[in-house]
């Protein structure tokens, strides 16, 4: 006789296949969840890594921003000094200058001339004084302008000398200050006195 199975089979088959889908999908929830806290706990592991370097960064910079400010106020003092020593070298070259000037002043001085203010501004002089007659003043002026270290005299002003008790005339001319030329590092430029 034919064996029929009259238990409900397929009922259990049913309940095996649910409680084995039930196991398969809260075994992939699990393992989902515990991949997704994997990867914020290597996500966190990783911000926390850039924000060191990133920390690290700031105080390098800041460093840098310190030194590169020492080094401008370096520079800074660097140009103030070379500035001083350019100060000090014209200075240095112009002192012999002021002598050559003098003495020169004195030699191109005719006789019966007297000098009362000299005024030096640049490279111009300002020259006032008393002279016996007009004669002496053109003869100072031919003389300046002979002169190496003195060139192109202008009469500014001549008048006679009401305070002078010897007569004469008081004088104010100008004239230029050819010795030492400082632009060009302190060579003397000398004129073509042969010329003249």
């Amino acid at each position: 006789m034919p064996r029929i199975n009259l238990l409900p089979w397929r009922e259990q088959e049913r309940k095996i296949r649910r409680r084995e889908f039930m196991v398969a999908a809260g075994g992939a929830i699990i393992a989902s969840v515990v991949l997704i806290g994997v990867g914020k706990l290597l996500y966190a592991g990783w911000t926390d890594a850039q924000v060191e370097k990133n920390n690290v960064l700031k105080k390098e910079i800041v460093k840098l921003d310190a030194q590169i400010a020492d080094i401008q106020d370096l520079e800074n003092r660097k140009q103030r000094l070379v500035a001083r020593m350019e100060i000090i070298e014209k200075l240095q070259r112009k002192r012999p200058e002021i002598v050559h000037l003098f003495d020169e002043i004195v030699k191109t001085v005719p006789e019966g001339v007297y000098l009362t203010n000299i005024k030096q501004t640049g490279n111009k002089l300002e020259i006032h004084g008393v002279a016996q007659s007009s004669t002496r003043v053109s003869t100072f002026m031919r003389n300046i302008d002979a002169s190496v270290w003195m060139d192109n005299p202008v009469l500014l002003v001549v008048e006679s000398a009401k305070d002078s008790p010897t007569g004469g005339s008081n004088f104010t001319l100008t004239s230029d200050v050819v010795g030492v030329d400082l632009e060009n590092g302190g060579e003397t430029t000398v004129k073509k006195v042969a010329a003249k």
